[in-house]
This record gives structure tokens, C-alpha cells and sequence, in this order.
């Protein structure tokens, strides 16, 4: 029945919503992922700097990326293409370019929205842009955002990442998977013990180093087999438009794949990222808009590619063959670089999947923050997610894999809906941004009180500088 309705949401709602949407918010912002794709390598410059204790841009972007480059990258690549063929990853393609521009926006609105802790710390996302951006009126979406993300980051993507390393680990080293299980529980339970500021802390090491060292490995695959290239990339086309006899399911599946793969890669319009965007301090909203559409581009134009270049460089896949998930790519990697290939890919399977756990875990949190803050929920939120680690390592992907499907399809409707409605709001601040760079200001300022009309906690948008000293209080 899970199975059933989740299909039915995919198949007949979201990927004309994603589409739509994505391409409505393209058009109106004059394809704002092209313009000012070249600027995200200037913001990044600036992202590195620390200001005032708060988690800079870079740590926010970082920790976005651990969420978005994860077990998806490996396993997710390698189910679309068992599932929908090489045609998926052109479809995965397309929802990347086109959601570059949806995450710009609902990471903008979380920035414009987040709200002033009182240890100085932000707080933001779709449920907070939901009920400041459309009013109170709107709680009840907001609610039902939360109560979405709560199942779908702090339970089912838990246990989904948590598989898929246990799976890895035992197809890699014969590890069972109950000792991953537990030792995955310990490491997520020293780190989310510790709140946010350690996520990013963490996420700051690791996720350079992971995504870096998968990158040069899938590099040197493609130069090894360079001649090969041209045949791939035919390949992907053929399949992504029903072309190639050979692989089942034809263009509906690659589609079907390419779409709901790449959106649980990316995670563009699903409303997680703004809940990490907005905990950044930065001068002005479009600033992290940029940086988190960039992490798109890193996420699927660049490693999920890696992923796909690695398998089907490879003579492992085969249409119709009964390997799935990270086991495929660490057969195909093993095949191309020799034996020690398989132990590569599940050691970053392990870096990968346990980066995005901790970066499900804090979107669960924020999730439960919306209803309460209080320190026993939060810590039993805490020991529930080390739980579901263990849990996640013992169970099917089948099973895992439906429940997070479901709960992540009506997640999406759920903020593409809002993105719908509050679309205009970025506009505006778009629009401000851009008549500043247009005025000779090479680094655009926020101010809150042009957009008074709006439920901004303008505490929040006051700079470091601007703030007065303890003494002065």
C-alpha cells in the first residue's frame, strides 16, 4: 500500500510540480543559476570567515553538503541506473539545472525568515518561512512540514543511510551488520550531543576530504578510459529517451528514476537545505541562496556523475542484472582500478552516509524545535536517532526505502506548495541584491527595514558591527 501510493505521488504529482515550479522560478528570477553561476565562486571566497562565534556560510554550505553528497552519490546513482537505466542520470541532470534556481529560493526565504536565539545562535526553515511569510493563518502547513521532516530526516533517511553502510561494509570486509549499526550509534551520539556548532565542526573536516578523494578517484577511472566517454554519454541520451531496446522500463523509468533519484540526491525543492542555510550569518540573503544552489551543481552535476562514469565504464552493469544500491558501484570501481576499488567505495559510503546522518539529525531537531525546544525531548530525539542507526543496519533497503519515498514525496509538495505563494518575496530581495551590485556595492547589505512589510526578526539581521557591546547593554 506504501508502495502504492508513493508511486502514485511520484509518478502522476511531483515531477510535474518539481518541473514547474522549478522552471516558473527559472524564468522569473532570468535563469538566476546562470547569471550568477560564476559569483557563487566569489561568495565561497568570502564564506570562509568566522564572524562573531555564529557558523559561517562555508560551515552552513558544508553541512548542506554532507546531506546532499551522501549514500544517494553512490548507492542512489547506482539505483537509478538499475531501476531506470543510464537514461536516469540525464534526468538527474535536468532536475539538478532546474532545481539549482528552486533551492536559490527556499535557502533565500530561510535566511529572510530565521529567527534570533537567545544565545545568539539563528533558527530557520520551511516551517518558519511557511508561518512568518504566509502568517499565522498558515500554522496548520507549517505543523504538517515539521511532522513530515521530523519522519522523514530524523527516522527514515536515518535508517536509509545506515543500511546502506552496513550493507557496504559487509559486502567490503564481512563486517556484520550489527557491529556497524552500533558503532555508527556511538560516533552519531559523541557528535549530535554536541548541537549544531559540532555538526559543523565536524562536517567542516570530513566533507572536503570525502568529496575531494571520490572525486580524484572517479577522475582518474575517466582518464584511464577516456576513449570510452563518447560511447557512455550516447549511452545516457539514448536510454533517457527511450532509445536502447536493451534496457527495460524505457523513457517512463528513466524519468520516473531520474527525478526521484536526483531529488534524493540534491534535495532541491524538498525543503531541508534552508533548514541549514538559514542558521549561517551573512550580509545579505542571496548571498547563502547562491552558495546552496551551488551545492546542487556539486552534488549531482559533479559526483553524481562520477558515480555514473565509474558504472558504466565498467562491464558490471547489465541491464536486467540483480546488483543494486553501493554494491554495484564498488564492483564497477573494483573492476576499473583493481580490488582495492571495492574497499574505497565503502569506506566513502561510510563517510558519506554517516556526514548525512548527522546532517538528518539536525533537520530533525529542527523540525522538533518548531513545536518545543525543550532539553529532554531534544535529548531523547537524540537517543531515538542512535537507535534508528542500529535499527536501519538490521532492516531491507526495500522497506526503508518506501516509508522515506512516501514521506519524502508529500515533504516536497508541501514546500514546493509554500515556494509557490512566497516565490514573489525573493523576487524582491533578488531584485535588491541586484541593484546594489548595479550601484558599485561589491558586497550587498540586508537592510531589514526596506522590507517592513514583511514578519522578518529584524534582530537577526543586524550586523556584528551594528549590534552594541555588553557593556553598552
Amino acid at each position: 500500500m506504501v508502495e502504492s501510493i508513493s508511486n502514485f505521488i511520484w509518478t502522476y504529482i511531483l515531477i510535474a510540480a518539481l518541473l514547474l515550479i522549478g522552471l516558473l522560478l527559472t524564468f522569473s528570477s532570468r535563469f538566476v543559476q546562470v547569471r550568477y553561476f560564476f559569483r557563487m565562486f566569489r561568495v565561497l571566497g568570502s564564506a570562509f570567515h568566522h564572524e562573531g562565534g555564529h557558523v559561517s556560510s562555508f560551515q552552513a554550505l558544508v553541512v548542506s553538503v554532507a546531506g546532499r553528497v551522501g549514500a544517494g552519490n553512490i548507492a542512489g546513482v547506482a539505483v537509478a541506473i538499475t531501476l531506470g537505466g543510464p537514461g536516469a542520470v540525464f534526468w538527474m541532470w535536468i532536475v539538478a539545472l532546474i532545481g539549482m534556481a528552486t533551492s536559490m529560493f527556499e535557502c533565500t526565504l530561510g535566511q529572510l525568515f530565521k529567527k534570533n536565539e537567545p544565545d545568539g545562535a539563528f533558527r530557520g526553515g520551511p516551517a518558519f518561512y511557511i508561518e512568518r511569510g504566509l502568517g499565522p493563518n498558515w500554522r496548520w502547513l507549517a505543523i504538517l512540514f515539521s511532522v513530515l521532516m521530523l519522519a522523514t530526516f530524523g527516522l527514515f533517511f536515518i535508517a536509509l543511510q545506515s543500511n546502506t553502510v552496513a550493507a557496504s561494509f559487509e559486502d567490503a570486509f564481512g563486517v556484520p551488520e550489527i557491529a556497524s549499526g552500533i558503532l555508527m550509534a556511538i560516533v552519531l551520539g559523541l557528535i549530535v550531543f554536541g548541537g549544531i556548532k559540532r555538526i559543523a565542526r565536524v562536517a567542516e573536516i570530513i566533507v572536503p576530504i570525502m568529496a575531494i578523494g571520490y572525486l580524484v578517484i572517479a577522475l582518474a577511472v575517466i582518464v584511464i578510459d577516456f576513449h570510452e566517454l563518447p560511447r557512455v554519454f550516447l549511452y545516457i541520451v539514448e536510454s533517457a529517451f527511450g532509445l536502447d531496446a536493451a534496457v527495460g522500463g524505457g523513457i517512463g523509468a528513466a524519468i520516473l528514476q531520474g527525478v526521484q533519484r536526483g531529488l534524493f540526491s540534491n534535495e532541491a525543492g524538498l525543503g531541508s537545505a534552508p533548514n541549514v542555510a538559514a542558521v549561517a550569518y551573512v550580509r545579505h540573503p542571496i548571498n547563502q541562496g547562491i552558495v546552496q544552489s551551488f551545492s546542487v551543481f556539486i552534488d549531482t552535476i559533479i559526483m553524481c556523475t562520477c558515480t555514473a562514469a565509474i558504472i558504466l565504464l565498467s562491464d558490471v552493469y547489465q541491464p536486467g542484472a540483480d546488483i543494486n544500491g553501493a554494491i554495484l558501484t564498488q564492483r564497477a570501481l573494483a573492476e576499473n582500478v583493481g580490488s582495492w576499488g571495492g574497499s574505497f567505495v565503502s569506506l566513502a559510503v561510510m563517510l558519506f552516509a554517516f556526514s548525512t546522518i548527522m546532517y538528518c539529525y539536525y533537520l530533525g531537531e529542527n523540525a522538533l524545535a518548531f513545536f518545543s525546544e525543550n532539553a529532554l525531548a531534544i535529548n531523547g530525539l537524540r537517543l531515538a536517532a542512535m537507535g534508528l542507526v542500529v535499527w536501519g543496519a538490521l532492516q531491507e533497503l526495500e522497506t526503508v526505502l518506501h516509508l522515506s519515498n512516501l514521506t519524502m514525496g508529500l515533504l516536497a509538495l508541501v514546500n514546493l506548495f509554500a515556494l509557490a505563494l512566497l516565490f514573489k518575496i525573493v523576487l524582491r530581495v533578488l531584485r535588491d541584491f541586484d541593484d546594489q551590485l548595479a550601484a558599485g556595492v561589491t558586497r550587498p547589505v540586508f537592510d531589514s527595514n526596506k522590507f517592513s512589510d514583511l514578519d522578518i526578526d529584524h534582530e537577526a539581521w543586524r550586523m556584528d558591527e551594528e549590534k552594541p557591546s555588553p557593556d553598552a547593554r
